[in-house]
């Protein structure tokens, strides 16, 4: 027997078992696969230590939503032709407070997608310290091309069946990708008409009408937040590093700024089409054309490099096995775009490319084998359930200001923002130290996620 072949544990033996029956119980759905494989590989350590939990079955219970709602949303485009699309919420864990989480429309939404989200934002949530539950909803309406109009009539017949599922203490959906300030505001309308009453029922609001300074931003500057963190246990900063972002939508766009903030130096951005490489860095003028390029015109990211000289564009190849982003030099890494924007090859890219700090902002952006390859590269490395827990944190903070009906001001709120971050990052690392992975954020951040879930699932007896 070789040095590498590790003994079966009874953790782990009973780790793969689980894998095995979920995977054959839930066909067809290999992003919930694939997230579920990833937490359990850190949890076979866990049950080695408290077989407890595996009495209770509260491993196989957490990976069965407690409630999944699938319906149909007929809309009437401006053709006046009639359209229909398929929404869904999945209420996947309750044990530590209302669900929560994001509500996606993208043409790629299905079960299992959202199985996948619904799972991580259970234990994303745990992780926040704050008293949240998992969920995670959407449609696969595409907003992209659609008028105003069109998004409104969709998001209110979206929410007329949405409706009768959530509520302030039972539901708190928030927005998500193609989901922003536009269609938080047509749902919110329509839930306020339908149930008379103005509540705390969704996250992301409007300043004006119950929303929370930072949110937009809390995401972004989370994740960065968690980098320097994560840096600071070299005796290093930010400052002065070239970093890597993904994407140009709402995570993207204030990663950016938090970035320039702290003095570091963020060089892309992307969308579906292709991204940009800035080598001398973008700047706050430039952050400026990107906020108006992406959230007023709602163009496309090539406009960039037509704008400003020195910046190269290059167009995604769909025959490529990788994406040439990923082998730009630099220190740090924010993915910010979406699932499985960073498999193997890209993996090795970036480690190539001298990349050794990475923190995810999109979720799950990175497929098992590369993260595989980082954790085996000893770099610092954040799973989203860790390093974009700041959007949630402070859609926490928002449903906080909404039951005392009053609001925090900016800094109060980043602040709170910043401690949550610091604090999740203590909670991961010292996990991972406490079950013998010190510097391993994939395991403290599941581990730690977990145990809290468990344990309130122990309390709650068997529901």
């Amino acid at each position: 027997m070789s040095h590498h072949a590790t003994l079966e544990t009874p953790g782990s033996s009973y780790v793969k078992e689980v894998l095995a029956h979920t995977v054959a119980r839930n066909a067809g759905e290999p992003e919930f696969h694939q997230a579920v494989q990833e937490v359990l590989e850190s949890l076979a350590l866990v049950f080695d230590r408290r077989p407890e939990y595996r009495t209770a079955r509260i491993l196989e219970r957490m990976l069965e939503p407690e409630r999944v709602i699938m319906f149909r949303v007929p809309w009437q485009d401006d053709q006046g032709q009639a359209q229909v699309n398929r929404g869904f919420r999945i209420e996947m864990n309750s044990a530590l407070g209302p669900y929560k989480g994001g509500l996606r429309f993208h043409a790629s939404v299905n079960l299992g997608i959202l199985k996948f989200l619904a799972f991580e934002q259970v234990l994303k949530n745990s992780l926040t310290t704050l008293t949240m539950g998992g969920g995670k909803g959407g449609s696969d309406f595409d907003p992209k091309g659609k008028s105003d109009n069109e998004v409104m009539r969709f998001c209110q017949s979206f929410m007329t069946e949405l409706s009768r599922h959530i509520g302030p203490n039972t539901d708190v959906p928030a927005g998500d990708i193609g989901v922003g300030g536009r269609e938080i505001g047509y749902l919110f309308g329509q839930y306020k008409r339908l149930r008379n009453e103005f509540t705390g029922v969704l996250t992301g609001k409007g300043l004006n009408w119950g929303g929370s300074l930072i949110r937009p931003e809390a995401t972004g500057y989370g994740a960065v937040y968690f980098a320097a963190e994560m840096v600071a246990t070299r005796g290093e900063t930010l400052a002065g590093k070239a970093c890597i972002v993904s994407g140009s939508g709402n995570v993207a766009q204030y990663t950016i700024e938090k970035l320039l903030d702290l003095d570091a130096k963020p060089v892309s951005i992307s969308d579906s089409n292709g991204f940009i490489y800035d080598e001398s860095g973008i700047d706050r003028e430039k952050l400026k054309f990107i906020f108006k390029l992406k959230n007023e015109r709602r163009g496309r990211v090539k406009e960039y490099a037509d704008h400003f000289k020195g910046a190269v564009y290059t167009p995604f190849d769909s025959l490529l096995d990788h994406n040439p982003l990923w082998s730009l030099k630099a220190e740090c890494a924010f993915p910010s775009a979406t699932q499985n924007e960073i498999n193997a090859t890209d993996a090795q890219n970036l480690l190539k490319s001298g990349v050794y700090v990475i923190s995810e902002g999109a979720n799950m952006p990175t497929t098992l084998d590369a993260v595989k390859l980082f954790l085996d590269a000893g770099i610092l490395y954040a799973p989203g359930k860790a390093a974009n827990a700041g959007g949630v944190a402070t859609s926490g903070l928002e449903m906080m200001q909404n039951s005392m009906r009053m609001s925090w001001t900016r800094e109060e709120v980043d602040k709170r923002l910043h401690d949550i971050m610091k604090a999740i990052h203590k909670s991961c690392a010292d996990t991972a130290t406490a079950f013998g992975t010190p510097g391993n954020y994939v395991n403290g951040a599941n581990i730690a996620g977990f145990l809290k879930v468990a344990d309130a699932m122990m309390d709650q007896g068997l529901v």
